[in-house]
């Protein structure tokens, strides 16, 4: 066998997600377990994912990856437990065109080369952590033949990263903390497809794109060495909102949505700054768009727009149909204007056409805004250019596949090495 030349490869394609219910805070940091429950939506993949391309071959002298283009260490604890998990698992593969035959037995002996590129910036609070682990397990899984459900490959996700689990799924998840030492309980499930609240659209303001100044590693150890805050928000707070959430989830209540999303991301970041010393994720501009929501949601008298903040200044603004959505773009690109050299079409990027409907395709269109006439006092006038680095416009997702066309893998299919 070890003369052999052969490269086999799989390609898959993960999207990322959004809590609305936060995890936030480890009771176990080597097995990554939780201290409460969170739920999450999943982003359409064709907007934010990670593509993953992994190959195995007799001629790889040792494991390597490449992310986004970079060559990186295998040797944290997180990707080494990853990899033993599933290699541990790993079938018998048979791929008789190629004449490439692996037994079980022999995935603790060769080697891997991984290659892993996200759509969307890394670490900067839009959960490419989560995606991107997510995608390495979903990937292996498919490589070795794993017979395990979404579920149990769940419990290997959440060992790279926690919210990783919660990417194996479309539509909205919840992770179950579970109660076990082992970690074995503690598990991603759906609750819903993407498909079943469909009217929802999502957008994003991508306040800043740079790596965060407190990682959330980090930041939860700190939050749990320190703030009582977090101890009453898992034991008192949490288990009722996730009943809760899940009853607005099932009834597409959105008012209740909206209510149950916003109130848990501003605990979340008043538990940040509860820790000490204090972590602050959120920005000037990011109060801002709190406000405008809050102020427009008062004026209709029924939400229609949701907020929630992960740890990072980034806005994920959940709009309760398209309509709405058309609105609320309009408004923030009259408080968040582009630069005047901007072209619209990366300024406003996913699912763009929204642009068109908000008469926003044309060259001088965003000068030609109206402020909102119930929003337009203390949120700031048009001077605020450059605060929002863009917006991407998307909605609920689908969970991961394996992508067959073999031109979007990252790895050539003759070295195994990066395109």
């Amino acid at each position: 066998m070890a003369t052999e030349k052969w490269v086999y490869m799989v390609t898959a394609q993960t999207p990322t997600n959004i809590a609305v219910i936060k995890y936030w805070g480890k009771r176990d940091e080597v097995r990554i377990l939780p201290v409460n429950d969170s739920i999450s939506v999943t982003l359409d993949p064709d907007h934010l994912c990670t593509v993953t391309t992994v190959s195995v071959s007799p001629s790889f002298d040792r494991d390597r990856m490449w992310l986004n283009g970079k060559e990186i260490s295998l040797s944290g604890s997180r990707y080494q437990t990853c990899l033993r998990e599933i290699r541990s698992r790993g079938g018998d593969v048979e791929d008789k065109e190629k004449g490439i035959k692996i037994e079980k037995k022999n995935w603790e002996k060769l080697n891997l080369h991984i290659a892993s590129h996200n759509n969307f910036p890394t670490a900067a609070g839009l959960a490419s952590s989560a995606a991107g682990f997510a995608c390495l397990v979903f990937s292996l899984a498919k490589l070795m033949n794993v017979d395990e459900d979404s579920s149990q490959l769940s419990a290997i996700a959440r060992q790279g990263s926690g919210s990783a689990c919660r990417s194996l799924f479309g539509g909205f998840v919840k992770w179950t903390m579970g109660s076990k030492d082992d970690g074995s309980d503690s598990v991603a499930v759906q609750l819903a497809d993407e498909k079943y609240w469909d009217d929802l659209v999502i957008i994003i303001a991508v306040v800043s794109s740079r790596e965060k100044e407190t990682s959330s590693t980090s930041g939860m150890r700190e939050t749990v060495e320190t703030s009582l805050l977090l101890q009453h928000r898992a034991k008192e707070i949490v288990p009722k909102r996730i009943v809760q959430m899940e009853e607005a989830i099932k009834n597409r209540d959105f008012a209740s949505f909206t209510r149950l999303s916003c109130t848990d991301s501003n605990q979340f970041h008043a538990v940040c700054l509860d820790t000490s010393p204090p972590i602050f994720y959120m920005n000037d501009t990011s109060h801002r768009i709190i406000s405008l929501v809050e102020k427009w949601n008062r004026s209709e008298g029924t939400p229609q727009v949701a907020y929630t903040f992960d740890a990072g200044p980034n806005a994920v603004l959940i709009a309760r149909n398209r309509k709405v959505a058309v609105q609320l773009l309009q408004g923030l690109l009259y408080y968040f204007p582009p630069k005047s050299d901007t072209d619209m079409k990366s300024y406003v990027v996913g699912d763009n056409s929204i642009l068109k409907e908000a008469g926003l395709d044309g060259a001088n269109s965003v000068e030609n805004l109206q402020p909102p006439p119930e929003i337009k006092d203390n949120i700031g006038t048009q001077d605020q250019k450059g605060e929002v680095s863009y917006f991407i416009c998307t909605r609920p997702g689908r969970g991961p596949v394996v992508l067959p066309d073999q031109t979007q893998a990252l790895l050539d299919p003759e070295t195994g090495l990066p395109k």
